[in-house]
């Protein structure tokens, strides 16, 4: 009786599918997800919507300053951005970063091109060498500019001597100066993906186009370039969108004719305590770095950054 009852519990042990690993695991690539969801749902979501909600109130009457209520007045938006005192430096924001990215890229590139490929038992000295002006603060290194750029520097003493600038002219502070502490702030942000990006071309692929005959340049149009576009993407991607919000290097370079937008929304926070303008200026500059971001990327096409 027992050994038919044995039969018949393995009979039935093997009707019984044994559970499937896969179902079991499921859920285990969400629960990863979790801590880094709630990350940026706490610290990335919820502040964008209040940034949001705050850029539609309006002054409470007959309240104090920097007092203000909810009325869902969109018309804040219209008003902020028809005002020439908050869309100019807007644009200039952009323009001054867009020039800053283009300068970046040109002194970028050809140093980690150099770093990757020329640099040899140097390399790694010449990449400390790249990321070492984070080890001052960027408060301090701006300030070091206006000292470089100062009528009595270097810099403008070398102009003078070549005839670029006279004897009265000078840099600091100007659109020039503040356009040069963006480039020079930002740099290690180009240089760095660049590199990631031509570290990892395989040199044989480089050898296999000259000895089918490709001179030089095109061979780094047609392999080097191609190749390096996640790099360079990334690169202009971490330096254009800091750039257009960056506030320190307008305040410390240049003049109030030179403000960017990150001028206004300090000022408006700060000292005038207009919270619903300051919020409709900074959710206008990120939806249009996202909008840009986007339309670039889409542009470029580079697969590899995903």
């Amino acid at each position: 009786m027992a050994i038919a009852q044995a039969i018949g519990d393995t009979i039935e042990d093997q009707r019984t599918p044994p559970p499937d690993p896969k179902k079991r695991g499921r859920f285990t690539p969400y629960l990863l997800l979790l801590p880094g969801m709630l990350w940026l749902a706490i610290f990335f979501a919820v502040p964008l919507v209040f940034l949001f909600s705050t850029s539609l109130q309006t002054p409470v009457a007959g309240g104090e300053v920097g007092e203000f209520e909810q009325t869902f007045n969109f018309g804040n938006y219209v008003d902020t951005l028809t005002d020439e005192y908050y869309y100019v430096p807007l644009f200039r924001s952009f323009i001054y970063s867009g020039i800053a990215t283009i300068l970046a890229l040109l002194i970028g590139y050809p140093l980690a091109y150099m770093i990757a490929f020329k640099s040899g038992r140097w390399r790694n000295l010449l990449l400390v060498m790249v990321i070492a002006p984070f080890f001052v603060s960027f408060l301090l290194r701006t300030i070091a500019w206006r000292q470089i750029l100062a009528d009595e520097g270097v810099v403008v003493g070398a102009l003078r001597v070549v005839g670029l600038v006279g004897e009265t002219g000078g840099i600091y502070p100007s659109a020039l100066a503040v356009i040069t502490g963006l480039t020079y702030n930002f740099l290690p942000f180009m240089t760095l993906p660049i590199y990631a990006s031509l570290e990892r071309v395989d040199p044989r692929l480089i050898e296999a186009g000259s000895d089918l005959y490709a001179k030089p340049f095109t061979g780094f149009r047609k392999i080097t370039w191609p190749l390096s576009m996640p790099g360079v993407v990334a690169g202009t991607l971490l330096t254009f969108i800091p750039a257009a919000g960056d506030y320190v290097n307008a305040e410390l370079l240049g003049t109030g004719k030179n403000s960017m937008i990150g001028n206004r929304i300090q000022y408006e926070f700060f000292n005038v305590r207009d919270y619903p303008t300051m919020a409709v200026l900074s959710f206008v500059l990120m939806a249009c770095i996202f909008v840009m971001v986007l339309v670039y990327v889409r542009r470029v096409g580079s697969k590899d950054l995903v």
